[in-house]
C-alpha cells in the first residue's frame, strides 16, 4: 500500500501565518525609544533657549514629526531597493557637498546650504549615502582571498575617501572622523583578513603620533613668536598637515588646558562651563528650565541647545535623566546589533553595523567632550541636539535598520 503523501492543510496553513506573523513584525524597542529621546529634546531645546526666548524647539518639533514618517517609510520598503540604486544617492550626495563652497560663511566654515526657509548639512546626508554605498561595494564583492579582500579594500577607500576630503575642506573635522569607523565597521563584518585590520592599526598608531608632534610644534612656534597670529601663520606654512589654527587649539586646548588657556577664558570656556552643569546635577538636578548655566548665559545660546544639550540635560534632570537617555541610546544601538545578527545577507548586516556604530561615534564623542574626555568636535548628540539635517538623516538610517529586521527571513 502507498503512504498517503498529502500534505496537511490546516498545519500548512497555520504554519505559513506564523512565517508570515513573524516577518511582519516590528522591532518595537526602537521607536519606543526614539519617542523618549524626542521628547527630552524639545524640552531641553526648549529651556536651553529660555535665556535668548529661542524658537527652536518648535522648530525641533517638526523634524521630529518628518523624522518619524521617513522612519515609517524607510520601514515599510524593502532595503534592497537603496542596494540597487546607491550609486545614484552617492552621487547626489557628493554634488550637494561641492554646492556648500558656495554656500554662506557661518562661524568660519562653509558647511550648508542655504534653502530660505532653512538650512540643511549636506555632510550628514553624505554618511547615510557612504555608508550604503560601501555596504553594497561590499556584498557585491569576493572576500575569500587575500587578492580579491584587497580589490574591495580598495573599492570601499576611494568611496569613503572622496566625500570625506569634501567635508574636511568644509572644513568638518569632527564630521570626517565619523567616517573611518564606518568603513572599518562594514569591514569587520565582511570578514576582511585580520592582517589588514592589525596593519592599518598600526598605521593609526603613526598617524596619530605625527599629529601630537605637529600639536607639539605648533605650540613651540606660539611660545616662540610673541606675535600670536604670526606664529600661526609661519607654522602653517610649514607644516606638513592642512589643520586650521581652531583645530590645532583644540587639540591642544584638551590636552594641555592650562597651557592654552590658563584663565579659561577663550577656547576652554566652553568646556569649563558644561563641567560645572554636569557637576552640579546631582541624582535629580535641578528641574526643567531652573539650570543655572543655560539660563544665565554661562553656557553660549549658540551652542546649549546642539553640541552641549548633554550638559543642559545633565543639570536639570540629574544622573536619573542622563541615565534615562544614555539607556535609551544603548536600546537604540544594540538593537541595530541584534538585527545585523538576525539578518538574512551581508548588505543587511553590514547596513545595521553602520548605522549602529554611526550613533555610538556621535554618542561618545559628544558626551565626552561634554564631561571633559574627548577633543571639542562639534558633532551633535544624535535625537537630542538641535539640528534638522542630522535628525532627519538618523531617522532615515534606522528606518533601513527596522527594514532589515522585517525583511530578515525573505532571504533565507
Amino acid at each position: 500500500m502507498i503512504p498517503d503523501k498529502r500534505i496537511d492543510l490546516p498545519s500548512a496553513e497555520k504554519e505559513a501565518k506564523a512565517y508570515l506573523a513573524e516577518e511582519g513584525r516590528w522591532d518595537l524597542l526602537t521607536p519606543i525609544s526614539l519617542v523618549i529621546l524626542c521628547i527630552m529634546s524639545v524640552l531641553f531645546i526648549h529651556s536651553a533657549q529660555a535665556y535668548v526666548g529661542g524658537s527652536q524647539w518648535k522648530m525641533q518639533i517638526v523634524w521630529c514629526v518628518i523624522g518619524f514618517s521617513l522612519y515609517l517609510a524607510f520601514s515599510v520598503i524593502d532595503y534592497h531597493f537603496w542596494m540597487k540604486f546607491a550609486h545614484v544617492f552617492y552621487l547626489l550626495a557628493i554634488l550637494a557637498l561641492c554646492m556648500v563652497f558656495f554656500g554662506p560663511v557661518i562661524y568660519g566654515a562653509r558647511r550648508w546650504i542655504d534653502l530660505g526657509p532653512f538650512k540643511i548639512q549636506p555632510s550628514e546626508a553624505a554618511k547615510w549615502a557612504t555608508m550604503v554605498l560601501g555596504a553594497s561595494i561590499l556584498a557585491r564583492s569576493k572576500v575569500g582571498n587575500m587578492r580579491d579582500s584587497l580589490r574591495g579594500i580598495l573599492k570601499l577607500s576611494g568611496c569613503f575617501a572622496l566625500p570625506m576630503f569634501l567635508i574636511f575642506l568644509q572644513p568638518d573635522l569632527g564630521s570626517t572622523m565619523v567616517f573611518p569607523p564606518i568603513a572599518f565597521s562594514i569591514l569587520y563584518v565582511a570578514r576582511i583578513p585580520t592582517r589588514f585590520f592589525v596593519t592599518t592599526s598600526l598605521v593609526f598608531v603613526v598617524m596619530v603620533g605625527v599629529l601630537g608632534y605637529d600639536v607639539f610644534r605648533y605650540y613651540q612656534y606660539k611660545l616662540e613668536n610673541p606675535r600670536p597670529s604670526e606664529a600661526v601663520t609661519a607654522y602653517e606654512e610649514t607644516s606638513l598637515l592642512p589643520l586650521k589654527d581652531y583645530q590645532r587649539k583644540r587639540i591642544l586646548t584638551f590636552l594641555a588646558p592650562k597651557v592654552e588657556d590658563p584663565g579659561g577664558v577663550d577656547a576652554n570656556w566652553n568646556r569649563i562651563q558644561a563641567l560645572i552643569a554636569v557637576s552640579t546635577g546631582g541624582i535629580t538636578g535641578k528641574g526643567l528650565g531652573d539650570g543655572m548655566q543655560a539660563k544665565l548665559g554661562y553656557l553660549p545660546p549658540a551652542v546649549a541647545h546642539n553640541d552641549f544639550i548633554f550638559a543642559v540635560l545633565a543639570e536639570e534632570s540629574g544622573t536619573l535623566g542622563c541615565l534615562v537617555a544614555l539607556c535609551a541610546f544603548l536600546l537604540v544601538i544594540f538593537g541595530c546589533l541584534k538585527v545585523a545578527a538576525k539578518s538574512s545577507d551581508r548588505f543587511g548586516s553590514m547596513l545595521a553595523v553602520g548605522v549602529s556604530v554611526l550613533l555610538m561615534t556621535h554618542v561618545f564623542i559628544n558626551v565626552g567632550m561634554t564631561i571633559g574626555i574627548t577633543p571639542i568636535t562639534g558633532l551633535p548628540l544624535p535625537f537630542l541636539s538641535y539640528g534638522g539635517s542630522f535628525l532627519v538623516t538618523c531617522f532615515v538610517m534606522l528606518g533601513m535598520v527596522q527594514s532589515v529586521y522585517r525583511h530578515r527571513r525573505e532571504f533565507r
